[in-house]
């Protein structure tokens, strides 16, 4: 099958077959005489296995991880449960995280009058972040600094 219908069956968009096959998630599709990519069955099951990670949450590079532990037919599943269950852990953070942001945005937003003055809480706090808090902020959100 071509790459468009390989992103039907898959769930998975062409752009981002393209993108797995350039970071070497997935193996270079097969070529036709034409040059066109080809898809089996099992890459499109691959490709459904990379969708449902994803949609778990997992980055990249822990589904790179995870694709070798289900190729390994030695594996323990044990480890298979310690990685899903730091994964947890990480989105739990993630999720106290936003309820931290939520938390923050509704206290500002009761403060802020809401008219037509130009005084609001929200842009004050926003702009008025100290050098110390911000990288502090930048870790509880899993921010990574720019540059």
């Amino acid at each position: 099958m071509n790459i468009g219908q390989a992103s039907k069956a898959s769930g998975v968009s062409t752009k981002m077959i393209r993108y797995y096959e350039q970071i070497k998630l997935i193996a270079p599709a097969h070529r036709s005489q034409s040059s066109y990519r080809t898809y089996a069955d099992n890459d499109v099951h691959t490709l459904r296995f990379i969708r449902r990670a994803r949609d778990l949450g997992f980055s990249v590079e822990q589904m790179k991880a995870l694709l070798a532990l289900w190729r390994d037919r030695s594996r323990v599943s044990a480890d298979v449960k310690t990685f899903a269950l730091e994964h947890v852990a990480e989105l739990e953070r993630k999720a106290a995280a936003i309820q931290e942001m939520i938390r923050t945005l509704r206290h500002l937003a009761s403060h802020c009058h809401g008219d037509d003055r130009p005084e609001c809480p929200i842009i004050d706090e926003i702009a008025n972040a100290s050098d110390k808090e911000i990288p502090e902020i930048n870790a509880r959100f899993g921010i990574t600094a720019l540059k």
